[in-house]
């Protein structure tokens, strides 16, 4: 972590009023009640426990969907703070909203150690505004201010940036983790060190790309962007989906691991699984990339392109892995994404680091999850921080007073 970012042992906090501002942006099950998956709030807990140990008034504060600035009853907070009790074992108290003459009467109810949780901070245009009016009113609740989001901490939002200006301010223990291991992994990684990069698009990942290839041992494509790079060398892809204003940049990498030079050397897929359309059940083959059919599209990598890049990955010491290599959620196209996944978890001695989002999906779906070194909590987060670029919400804990 920054050493100019003070992080919560750093503070004095002593029966204090502590906002915190965590991610317990969760994903629910189909019925929009149920929550599938509580990891986001369980990796708050440390932090939400030292604070009740020290005997704070814990006021907790989250985002939950896309509701635009308006109120929007399927996005409250209130199965979230019914998880967070049953995981503190205690009552924890829902606000009726997050700021305004309610919050406030509650926030002073609140007994030494408790836990109120404020409703969905999106529900508030100035939240995503970062509004100074509303960051006053979030900070009016505090003395001091907590981030524990790092999944968010890639918004300059009121109550991510805002807030820290106005408060002395520190990071939770979840956001100092993500920090020192993600900065560790990518500025002083012990080598050979690969970062493994599939998704959709390279429009998504330039900047990954363009910060790892020069510190990066081993670059691995996958994914649908692989796409552009076959086709970068000249091979035809069939109908699959191509970014051509970017062919001119998968051109200049593809060309400059050939020579490496200083640079990191790259594989590309080989052989890929292709489909007649994007659709769970349609007709599939797997090919060489030099013989992918008119008229299909690349879904996944192929076996032999899984087995040269598992035995690449077998020599790494560091690796770095943000996107999946195919279509996963559809088991025709899961393959490449779990050779990935079962090679790292092979790894005994190296440090093995995925991305958020839709690569943590696939390693909690495929049970190897306590077999990574560390699963970041922040997908966009934590691909912003690969491109080496200043997180907002971090940048303001080292301007806070």
């Amino acid at each position: 972590m920054a050493a100019n970012i003070n992080n919560i042992r750093q503070l004095d906090l002593d029966g204090k009023r502590v906002l915190v501002r965590v991610d317990f942006n969760v994903p629910f099950n189909d019925d929009g009640i149920t929550i599938s998956d509580d990891s986001r709030i369980r990796a708050a807990l440390p932090t939400l426990e030292y604070l009740r140990e020290r005997n704070c008034r814990i006021i907790v504060c989250s985002h939950r969907g896309r509701p635009k600035g308006k109120v929007d009853q399927w996005l409250r907070m209130w199965a979230i703070t019914s998880r967070l009790a049953r995981l503190l074992k205690m009552i924890v108290i829902q606000a009726g909203d997050s700021v305004g003459a309610g919050v406030v009467e509650s926030v002073e109810g609140l007994e030494s150690g408790g836990v109120l949780v404020l409703e969905n901070l999106r529900f508030h245009p100035g939240e995503e505004e970062n509004a100074p009016e509303f960051a006053r009113q979030l900070a009016s609740l505090a003395d001091v201010y907590i981030n524990d989001a790092f999944g968010a901490a890639h918004r300059a939002h009121a109550s991510t940036e805002g807030v820290a200006r106005l408060l002395p301010s520190a990071a939770g223990f979840l956001m100092e983790r993500e920090l020192r291991i993600l900065g560790d992994a990518i500025d002083a990684p012990k080598r050979p060190f690969a970062a493994v990069l599939g998704g959709a698009k390279v429009s998504d990942k330039i900047g990954a790309l363009q910060n790892l290839v020069g510190k990066a041992d081993l670059v691995l494509i996958g994914g649908g962007m692989a796409a552009t790079f076959i086709k970068a060398q000249g091979h035809a892809v069939g109908d699959s989906p191509v970014e051509d204003d970017r062919m001119e940049f998968a051109k200049r990498l593809v060309d400059a691991s050939i020579g490496q030079g200083d640079g990191a050397r790259m594989l590309i897929p080989t052989d890929v699984v292709v489909a007649e359309e994007f659709a769970e059940d349609a007709c599939v083959q797997t090919v060489g990339v030099s013989a992918i059919p008119d008229g299909y599209r690349v879904m996944d990598i192929g076996p032999d392109t899984a087995r040269r890049y598992a035995e690449a990955l077998g020599a790494c010491k560091t690796v770095v892995w943000n996107g999946p290599m195919g279509v996963f959620e559809w088991d025709a196209f899961s393959q490449g994404t779990a050779a990935i996944a079962n090679a790292l978890a092979e790894l005994e001695y190296a440090a093995t680091i995925t991305g958020g989002g839709s690569t943590a999906e696939a390693v909690a779906a495929l049970g190897l999850a306590d077999r990574m070194t560390h699963i970041s909590s922040g997908g966009g987060a934590a691909l912003e921080f690969m491109e080496g670029r200043e997180l907002p919400g971090v940048a303001a804990l080292a301007l806070s007073r």
